[in-house]
């Protein structure tokens, strides 16, 4: 992304979302981690659970396959999201950018932050089932949903709640994906040029992993508090809305729960982030290298 040799070459709209599909395979664990401890509630006086802690209960209570609990979701959610998100993207940057001048940072954002705010809406729903799924583990046997897939639950959550449903935090959410979006593929970009631009760098697996690690950083840091409301309104069960439960939420926990479930939010982006980013690279390079020479010469 961004480097002069790929100018003119069109890449499939699907590349960002089946790289960030594999990688949600590896690191559905840390996922599904985090939002355990999003939506995990104090219990009397003692210690709130750690990330080690959260994954020794889940493997306790559902065996190693609970690890992977909610995974058609998430492959879904990426499906929709990322592929938008990408795909839009890099749409936005073939229309704007001019042969043989790299897109300024602030433009990079507003392009970034555009793809993130439309690929939320339309992974909204899988998102839902998404946190629904991981927290259905931790809940009450009364209180779980237990949707069989993805699909499953897409259904159910239709019928017993309406079409309207699959857009409950539609608003949250696509704040964050505006912010995800541009701290990850903004910053990437950027990153990834101003390594190259050392001429210590070559465009390789190498500054592809170092790029991607430090805006994984950046994503997890700008991103974690609108993470935090999005996971707390699509697993919530309070009717009154978004306000009386964050309301309710800080009365309880303090204004710390922004950031709960920090560390595992890094661990489980970080290398998302990379995976994502190195997946990319990779089905960029072997388009490449099945294009035609005429149209190789055109790049």
């Amino acid at each position: 992304m961004g480097d002069k040799k790929q100018q003119g070459i069109k890449y499939p709209f699907w590349f960002g979302g089946a790289s960030s599909m594999w990688a949600a395979v590896f690191t559905h664990p840390l996922d599904l981690n985090k939002v355990r401890l999003q939506t995990a509630k104090k219990v009397g006086n003692g210690p709130k659970p750690g990330m080690v802690d959260t994954f020794r209960t889940i493997f306790r209570n559902e065996g190693f396959l609970g690890l992977y609990s909610g995974l058609t979701a998430s492959l879904l959610r990426q499906a929709t999201y990322s592929t938008a998100r990408f795909g839009i993207y890099e749409e936005l940057k073939g229309m704007v950018k001019k042969p043989n001048k790299e897109l300024p940072l602030p433009t990079l954002i507003a392009l970034s932050s555009t793809s993130g705010f439309i690929g939320s809406i339309a992974g909204n729903p899988a998102d839902i089932i998404n946190v629904r799924m991981q927290q259905d583990g931790a809940l009450e046997p009364s209180k779980r949903r237990n949707y069989k897939n993805a699909i499953d639950g897409i259904i159910k959550m239709v019928k017993s709640e309406g079409i309207t449903s699959l857009f409950r935090g539609v608003g949250p959410n696509s704040g964050r994906g505006a912010l995800m979006t541009a701290s990850q593929l903004a910053s990437y970009d950027e990153f990834k040029m101003l390594l190259l631009g050392t001429g210590m760098f070559e465009d390789n697996l190498m500054t592809h992993f170092v790029a991607s690690t430090m805006a994984g950083g950046v994503a997890t840091l700008i991103c974690s508090p609108v993470d935090v409301v999005k996971t707390k309104i699509m697993s919530s069960h309070d009717p009154d809305g978004i306000l009386h439960l964050l309301k309710e939420t800080t009365k309880r926990e303090g204004m710390t729960w922004a950031f709960k479930g920090l560390l595992p939010s890094f661990i489980r982006l970080g290398p998302h982030t990379v995976l994502t980013f190195v997946f990319l690279e990779q089905h960029k390079s072997i388009w490449k290298a099945i294009y035609t020479p005429q149209e190789e010469r055109l790049s």
